[in-house]
């Protein structure tokens, strides 16, 4: 916890000291109980490397070839006191994404869910952010369905001819060529494993505080696509669905310390939803609201 200058003053002139509002930290269930690794008052500002304290903790099983995916549960402040963190981690070079639409043929109808997703997908989550239509950038089967949107954390999660995935910067959207993007926001990590200023400083645009249930998509510094799903815990998990949990900063150090070089949010709340495949299994994780538009991981 951080003591400001004034409850210092007061306490040394023996006048009544308010509460001390500790700072947000989060732990991770182990063997021996919660292990903290994160506080937000020494969260690094660079995520250089996958933290073993909470990447050991997923025990990853492999649903498909290039699909492997595990759970591990943290403990943070407040409503978001337990919380499932779903991961997937996706090979782009056994897998090929694509960005689908509902099944009845509207585009951009906010009609798609998971369960849309074709029989031969072995991963499946909705994509981007939206209201009616998604917001920002999109192009599917190489072709430019919507422009880009405006914004300094607004980058595109795009799949290039090879097949590969990465995040691209606002600014640049119109100067690559992709088979598959879409635009989402906040960015959660930029550059090598950075913490944008907006997330570690109050009132430069992103609101640090607000809590809710958390979708992020990131890429490792290996190639591979890490997918990332909160879920609450409380009470058993029977209330899964409600939209409470992590902070923005919070999520951002999820995916730092899963080992993503860069990462986005994904619109989460109670559209966050994910579906994979294992042979005629499945294991579907649903949304309360359906959403414009879904990527979908099929075997090449």
């Amino acid at each position: 916890m951080r003591l400001s200058a004034s409850v210092i003053a007061l306490s040394l002139i023996g006048l009544p000291v308010p509460a001390v509002v500790r700072e947000p930290a989060l732990a991770v269930r182990a063997s021996g109980g919660w292990e903290t690794w994160w506080r937000a008052d020494a969260a690094p500002i660079r995520w250089s490397a996958a933290l073993p304290a909470v990447a050991d903790r997923v025990e990853w099983r492999q649903a498909a070839p290039g699909v492997e995916w595990g759970e591990f549960s943290l403990s943070g402040d407040g409503e978001a006191f337990r919380v499932r963190v779903i991961v997937a981690r996706l090979d782009p070079s056994l897998l090929e994404f694509r960005l689908v639409k509902p099944a009845d043929g509207q585009v951009f109808a906010g009609r798609w869910a998971v369960d849309d997703a074709p029989a031969e997908a072995v991963f499946a989550v909705n994509a981007g952010q939206f209201t009616d239509q998604p917001w920002g950038w999109v192009v599917q089967d190489g072709v430019e369905r919507q422009a880009p949107g405006r914004g300094p954390l607004a980058p595109g999660v795009v799949v290039d001819g090879s097949g590969a995935v990465r995040l691209v910067s606002p600014d640049s959207l119109g100067l690559v060529q992709a088979s598959t993007a879409f635009q989402s926001y906040p960015t959660l990590l930029a550059g090598d494993g950075e913490v944008p200023l907006p997330l570690r400083v109050d009132g430069v645009g992103v609101d640090r505080v607000h809590r809710d249930a958390r979708l992020a998509l990131g890429v490792q510094r290996d190639g591979k696509v890490l997918v990332a799903m909160t879920r609450f815990e409380g009470m058993g998990g029977v209330l899964a669905n409600i939209p409470l949990g992590l902070t923005t900063p919070e999520m951002a150090a999820v995916m730092g310390a899963l080992g993503a070089s860069s990462a986005v949010l994904l619109d989460g709340g109670i559209s966050s939803q994910m579906l994979i495949r294992s042979g005629s299994e499945r294991e579907v994780w649903t949304g309360w609201r359906r959403v414009a538009l879904g990527l979908v991981a099929v075997p090449r």
